[in-house]
């Protein structure tokens, strides 16, 4: 990518591009044709399993309002309960604060180029996947990464926050 291509993109996924170009990421950010505004539909576009979508889930800090990232897979649910365990209690967070904290509208919060560094946590579930999907920055973009990557680019921990899966009896 030379740079001239970023500029038909939306800000967002512009931002996005330029980040992973700067940390040498393989992959660059794609449009899909269709929405890709929640997990089901990221991973029906992409033609991949649910849980391959790293769906960016964004909390809001009681203590101090700052922005908690979480990064889970899309088949599983994030425990809040966990999640404040380890970073001080958490609340929801509404569309206007995910907007002006991340720069990015729900359903296009990427794990990385934040307009404001949040605190930032990995689910280890993961780490199933060789491969998996992120946000780009808008609803439509999506970009690849192995898990590792996820960890390089953002740096945060992994940690167990999602939901216990639950046993379906016959």
């Amino acid at each position: 990518m030379c740079g001239a291509e970023l500029h038909t993109l939306p800000e967002g996924v512009q931002r996005v591009a330029r980040a992973l170009q700067d940390a040498a990421h393989p992959h660059t950010p794609v449009m899909l044709d269709g929405a890709a505004r929640t997990a089901q539909e990221a991973a029906d576009g992409l033609g991949v399993q649910l849980g391959q979508i790293a769906k960016s889930v964004i909390f809001k800090r009681k203590q101090d309002g700052v922005a908690v990232l979480v990064v889970a897979s899309g088949d599983r649910r994030v425990d809040e309960k966990k999640v404040s365990a380890l970073v001080g209690k958490i609340g929801r967070a509404d569309a206007d604060f995910v907007k002006a904290q991340t720069g990015f509208a729900i359903g296009g919060v990427s794990p990385v180029a934040h307009l404001n560094a949040p605190v930032t946590l990995l689910d280890q579930d993961l780490w199933r996947f060789d491969d998996v999907w992120a946000a780009a920055g808008h609803p439509h973009g999506v970009f690849q990464l192995k898990p590792d990557d996820l960890k390089h680019l953002t740096g945060a921990p992994v940690a167990d926050v999602a939901q216990a899966m639950q046993e379906v009896s016959a």
